[in-house]
């Protein structure tokens, strides 16, 4: 089983996670942040990924240190449980519709961690969500996880259809990414021997 715990605990938050890449879609979270929590648990659901999550975090102030810790813990949690990433696909992309919003992610679980993001919001905010922390925690998420990770808006009005198909897309795309692959499960997807 591809598995890991995550503690983090800081000045500005506390988080426990657990992953399970082989999982169900079953999430348990509850982050203080709303719309954070709306958006993981379609993570979850879309990737099949089981999540347990908890943050107890400084959201008196904003949203944003809830966000950015929450991204790092769960980029940490994929990245220690993919391992050596041996038999993994590596690569995943789809083009996802959110009703009027349309959405391209591409991964690639390179062992480098970097983002390209290309939106166009229209809001500032989704509800109290401030949309800038989209764009914030594939950041930290990317970073932490180790992988490339493209996401670029191709259409869309309303912002909480857009940001929705974003953590859809990334989910989708890292679901055909970490997918082992049968007919070289025993590889390393890398002609450098690791990632």
């Amino acid at each position: 089983m591809r598995e890991a715990e995550i503690k983090r605990k800081t000045g500005e938050t506390d988080i426990s996670l657990t992953l399970n890449i082989d999982g169900k879609g079953k999430s348990d979270i509850s982050t203080g942040v709303g719309f954070l929590d709306h958006m993981l648990d379609l993570f979850t659901r879309h990737g099949r990924f089981d999540i347990s999550l908890t943050c107890k975090g400084d959201t008196f102030v904003d949203d944003h240190h809830s966000t950015e810790d929450i991204a790092i813990a769960l980029g940490s949690a994929f990245r220690s449980a993919l391992g050596e990433k041996r038999g993994i696909k590596r690569y995943g992309d789809i083009i996802l519709p959110m009703d009027e919003a349309l959405v391209i992610a591409a991964v690639d679980i390179s062992g480098r961690g970097m983002l390209k993001f290309t939106s166009d919001f229209q809001t500032e905010k989704i509800g109290t969500f401030d949309v800038e922390l989209v764009e914030d925690f594939f950041i930290s998420f990317a970073q932490n996880a180790g992988i490339t990770l493209h996401i670029r808006q191709l259409d869309g009005r309303n912002s909480h259809h857009i940001a929705e198909g974003m953590f859809k897309a990334v989910a989708r795309a890292m679901r055909k990414a970490v997918e082992i692959d049968e007919g070289a499960k025993d590889e390393i997807p890398s002609t450098k021997g690791v990632l």
